[in-house]
């Protein structure tokens, strides 16, 4: 379904932690729930949670999109709790790890 790269770090030493390589063009609330649904070990398109009950996905994509003059905008990182777990998004890269 994306061409995104999902790695997952040894979960005996710190847990379970998701860090999901977002692809060029994909928008960051998609890449979200997709980090968010392996870290649940779940499809994406059957996840038992939603993004949209966390944060507003629009609202998370126009944070990173490009200005009207096309320029890039200042947000290097948003932080937000799911259910036990911290999503840290960058512009690159969803990150997933209990909090």
């Amino acid at each position: 379904m994306t061409d995104g790269r999902i790695r997952e770090s040894d979960e005996r030493q710190c847990g379970r932690r998701v860090r999901y390589e977002r692809p060029a063009g994909e928008p960051p609330s998609i890449a979200a729930a997709t980090a968010l649904a392996q870290y649940n070990d779940e499809d994406v398109t059957a996840a038992s949670t939603q993004l949209y009950d966390y944060v507003d996905p629009e609202a998370l994509d126009a944070l990173f999109d490009d200005t009207c003059s096309r320029g890039s905008r200042s947000v290097a990182v948003v932080e937000f709790d799911v259910d036990g777990a911290r999503v840290t998004v960058r512009p690159d890269r969803v990150e997933v790890a209990p909090n």
